[in-house]
Order: structure tokens, then sequence, then C-alpha cells
């Protein structure tokens, strides 16, 4: 399968064979954040396409689109890919202005770090504080997910940590590899559409 351009803020359409009869598909607006090289624009495009691809030019923040269903539910994804430009001082998220006009806009979240990587989970909890702190009148659902599950001999991260902060976030956990299992990334955004978005369903 050939992937579409990846020029401007659109890598792809929705997807119109998978629109159905009925009425207009809910949309739900996704963003996924996390420090830089931990398999963000990885785990989308493997989402929706299936395909892993492990080398990308810079993330510019492109603005991904699907239809997909969640339990017969049709639903029209905006996937927001975010650039890992997160400082981390006195644990508090320092976020590009785009980055913190994502965040007003998300109506659920990824927060992604890996587990070769422990600058990237100590990165977690400042940006669950400044989601919170953006939208502080909302139950806007977050999932913390552990990416590069197959990267044991690197591990850095043990699972239990990673259980224990999204625990203490409230939020549910999982940890995946991107590349080996499209299944459980698919889990991840099947996760965040039906748990955490119950207003929508």
């Amino acid at each position: 399968m050939r992937l579409p351009s990846m020029s401007g803020h659109f890598l792809l359409a929705p997807i119109p064979e998978a629109a159905v009869d009925g009425p207009p598909p809910k949309d739900i607006k996704l963003a996924v954040l996390g420090s830089g090289r931990v398999g963000k624009s990885a785990m989308i495009v493997r989402f929706l396409t299936k395909r892993f691809i492990g080398d990308y030019e810079a993330n510019t923040g492109k603005l991904y689109s699907r239809l997909v269903s969640v339990e017969g539910d049709q639903m029209s994804l905006q996937i927001q890919d975010t650039p890992g430009c997160i400082q981390v001082h006195d644990n508090l998220a320092q976020l590009a202005d785009s980055l913190s006009r994502c965040v007003q806009w998300a109506e659920g979240f990824l927060l992604v770090y890996s587990i070769t990587d422990y600058s990237s989970y100590q990165a977690i909890r400042p940006l669950f504080q400044h989601i919170r702190k953006a939208q502080p009148d909302s139950r806007v659902p977050v999932v913390v997910v552990g990416n590069k599950g197959d990267l044991l001999h690197a591990r850095q991260v043990q699972t239990d940590e990673g259980l224990q902060l999204a625990n203490e976030l409230g939020s549910p956990f999982l940890e995946i590899s991107t590349s080996e299992n499209s299944d459980d990334v698919g889990q991840v955004f099947q996760h965040l559409c039906k748990e955490g978005l119950p207003t929508h369903l």
C-alpha cells in the first residue's frame, strides 16, 4: 500500500469507504504528546495504516484524520502529532505556543514515553499537570503509554513504574511495542475513544 503525500499538515484524509448511512460520525480531537524520539509519529501511522515506519523526518506537528468504528459507533478522529520540543524545569512542562494551543484544542490525550529513555518518563507528570492547568474544568481523558516495549535489553523504565505513575494520575496505562504489534497500538486509541470519551458515545 502506497502512503499518501506527507506535504502540508494533513497526511491521511478521511476514508470514504468507512462511511455508513445514518447520522454523521462524531468528531473526536486527540493529541499525542511526549518527548522527542519516543515513537509518537510511528504510533499514529501504525494505527492508521497498520504499517510500521521506523525513521521520520523532524516532527513538525501534523494533523491526521480518519473515520473509525468503535463498538459500532462511527467516529471521525482528528489526531494531532506533536514535536518533542518539551522542556521540564522544576517538574513544570514548558511547551511551545503551538503545543499549548494543541492542549487547548484536544479532547483526549495520549502521553507517550519510551521505556528506553527515563527522561521521557519523567516528562509525563509535568505534561499531565499542564493539561489539567490548561483545561481545569474539564474531565478530558488521558492515557499513559510506555512505548518500545520490545527493546527489553535497553529498558530504563520498569512496567510497574509506568503503572504506578498512571495510577497516581488517575489514568489508564498500557505498555506496547509499536514496531511489533499493530493490535496493541489500535487498543491504545480504541481505549481512549471507548473508555475515555463516554460523552461522545
